[in-house]
């Protein structure tokens, strides 16, 4: 008895002794051929982004996360395909979730339709995403939405994919889903500089229908992220893709071969571990 009392005292003086680094924490899951991104704001506000194909993305968060949080401020799907959205059933059952954002792209899959329903259960508050919408992480960290602009409820879901970018101080890290060149295009055509990033999520997990040169020469990431699969069958990421980002000399780093990324920052400098 004395000892399972002081392992609950350990356990209930470590929650309250935990201090945040202050710094924000951006982690790209190792959930094989799939996305799933965790970010972590400097005051402790958290968000995922997509789920991968299954249950791989609880395991990965309890390695993130500590035991005793089994919340999630925000989770957004970016679009409705079961690499990004399978693990998110799983998620919502397994945390506490205030806000679901969406991009508005259906589906007619069993997992697209377990989301919905399990959305519903757990009364999570949904909001479709828009150009111009910002998510407020705190301490100055946020996450700006720079697509879609329009109702995307019958467009095919790749095209119909949340593009957003997380903001801390001078940290810059554009998030794609799988968006494709048509859509590259349209952003480059309307932002230009402005989608300038110190990191990108490679598009498509490194599908030669992302990532083109134009959209490269706006956003000239120093770091590229590709979430892949290893020995996938679609054989992500493609050499043309591989091609471009070592022509802007980007470090190009992949789940397949680095396991889960995390990058932190402090507004100013970039950590990689």
């Amino acid at each position: 008895v004395l000892s399972l009392l002081f392992l609950v005292t350990v356990v209930i003086w470590s929650v309250f002794l935990e201090k945040k680094d202050g710094l924000l924490t951006v982690a790209f899951l190792d959930v094989g051929q799939g996305d799933a991104i965790f970010i972590e704001a400097p005051n402790g506000n958290q968000m995922i982004v997509d789920g991968g194909s299954g249950p791989a993305v609880l395991r990965k968060l309890g390695n993130i996360m500590p035991l005793y949080d089994r919340s999630l401020d925000v989770v957004v799907a970016t679009h409705p395909d079961k690499d990004h959205i399978g693990g998110l059933p799983d998620v919502l059952r397994a945390y506490k979730v205030d806000f679901l954002l969406r991009s508005g792209a259906k589906n007619n899959t069993g997992v697209y339709r377990e989301l919905n329903s399990i959305s519903k259960e757990g009364n999570v508050q949904e909001v479709l995403a828009r150009r111009g919408m910002i998510i407020h992480l705190g301490e100055g960290a946020y996450a700006e939405i720079l697509f879609p602009d329009r109702d995307v409820s019958q467009a095919d879901p790749n095209e119909a994919s949340i593009v957003m970018r997380v903001v801390y101080g001078d940290t810059k890290i554009l998030l794609t889903g799988d968006s494709p060149k048509k859509i590259e295009k349209y952003l480059t055509s309307l932002y230009g500089k402005y989608l300038e990033s110190d990191i990108l999520k490679v598009g498509h997990h490194g599908s030669k229908t992302s990532t083109s040169n134009y959209f490269l020469s706006a956003v000239q990431p120093s770091i590229s992220i590709i979430s892949a699969g290893i020995n996938n069958r679609y054989g992500h990421p493609h050499k043309e893709v591989i091609t471009l980002l070592e022509k802007i000399k980007s470090n190009i780093i992949s789940t397949s071969e680095s396991g889960t990324i995390i990058i932190k920052s402090d507004g100013k400098n970039i950590i990689l571990k």
